[in-house]
């Protein structure tokens, strides 16, 4: 019998740290509620804007690298307890900007809460030009 995955503060799941589609694929079927749709949606935009995209869980969170880039990633996802936040690393450099700002001066996020209409095709352009940035090394 399985053992279902620990959820830390907010719901976000705690997933070994993996490269891959399968440990994204876990994290994914681990997030409660309406967030595992939303994970899977953003999983299958992702993987259809960016051919041949890299996968992996680092800190409990999704991350995307653009194909051929190792050890950079240039967008992460995050599970908090009324939304989902996907973070763009170098999203100070995406028009228009996402809407949500962080400390730190390049990062920017897009928050989605239940219920929330998703844009698919103003998300699947931030997706496709932060692919192309310089990624973050973590």
């Amino acid at each position: 019998m399985a053992k279902d995955p620990v959820l830390l503060s907010g719901g976000n799941p705690q997933i070994a740290k993996g490269y891959g589609d399968a440990p994204v694929q876990a994290y994914i079927a681990a997030m409660p509620g309406w967030k595992s749709a939303v994970g899977a949606q953003l999983d299958a935009l992702i993987a259809k804007t960016v051919p041949g995209v890299r996968k992996a869980v680092k800190w409990n969170s999704p991350m995307y690298g653009a194909p051929g880039e190792d050890g950079t990633w240039f967008l992460g996802v995050h599970v908090f307890a009324k939304y989902v936040k996907v973070a763009f690393f170098n999203g100070a450099e995406i028009t228009p900007l996402p809407p949500v700002t962080s400390k730190q001066a390049k990062v920017r996020y897009f928050h989605i809460h239940e219920g929330d209409a998703i844009d698919a095709a103003q998300l699947a352009d931030w997706i496709a030009q932060a692919s192309r940035l310089p990624g973050e090394r973590m």
